[in-house]
């Protein structure tokens, strides 16, 4: 059953559409597939972790006169975030296909070792497709204010960490394509 099981992989900078382009590829993928977002963990962690220094802390400077968010996550998120990974394969291991929406800065290690080379362990016994999402940082930080609901200055912070190094098996860009065409491209890549 693993073999067969399917994980697509959507990394990307915050707004940059991953959340969107799920829930628009759960609609239009012959089998079901669960969605999986790094989000929902990071909401998991007790109110008085966020902006903790154990948990998720959230640092603004300015960079080159505009905002930048910097992220660090403490050992409670780490935890946190291994347990995602683990979740992840655990849901796949009992015949789920998911589409996992994350945020990995390209190779980096972390307290628990490297992100990246954590996900292609244990997610080995499956078939993962891993697709880089990507769109202009003016769009992000626009998307950003558009929102309303994401610190202004993740996106600035974000972007040239996230997909550093990373050799995806697909890239899409955001920029002109709704999420539904960008779920069409990926359902199309990969067969889906």
């Amino acid at each position: 059953m693993t073999a067969s099981t399917r994980i697509v992989l959507l990394n990307g900078v915050g707004s940059v559409g991953k959340s969107s382009i799920a829930r628009a590829l759960q609609k239009i993928t012959t089998k079901p597939y669960l969605h999986v977002a790094m989000d929902d963990f990071m909401a998991m962690l007790p109110d008085a972790y966020q902006d903790h220094p154990d948990g998720v802390s959230f640092e603004t400077t300015m960079e080159r006169g505009n905002p930048s968010v910097i992220v660090r996550t403490g050992i409670v998120a780490e935890r946190a975030f291994s347990g995602m990974r683990q979740a992840i394969a655990a849901l796949a291991s009992v015949g789920n296909d998911l589409i996992v929406d994350e945020v990995i800065f390209g190779d980096v290690t972390s307290e628990c070792g490297s992100v990246l080379s954590d996900y292609k362990v244990l997610l080995a016994p499956f078939q993962l497709h891993l697709v880089g999402v990507h769109a202009p940082l003016i769009v992000l930080e626009d998307r950003e204010r558009q929102r309303g609901d994401r610190l202004v200055g993740l996106a600035r912070w974000q972007y040239d960490r996230v997909h550093q190094g990373i050799a995806y098996d697909f890239e899409i860009d955001t920029e002109f394509m709704s999420p539904s065409e960008c779920a069409i491209m990926i359902k199309d890549r990969f067969k889906l």
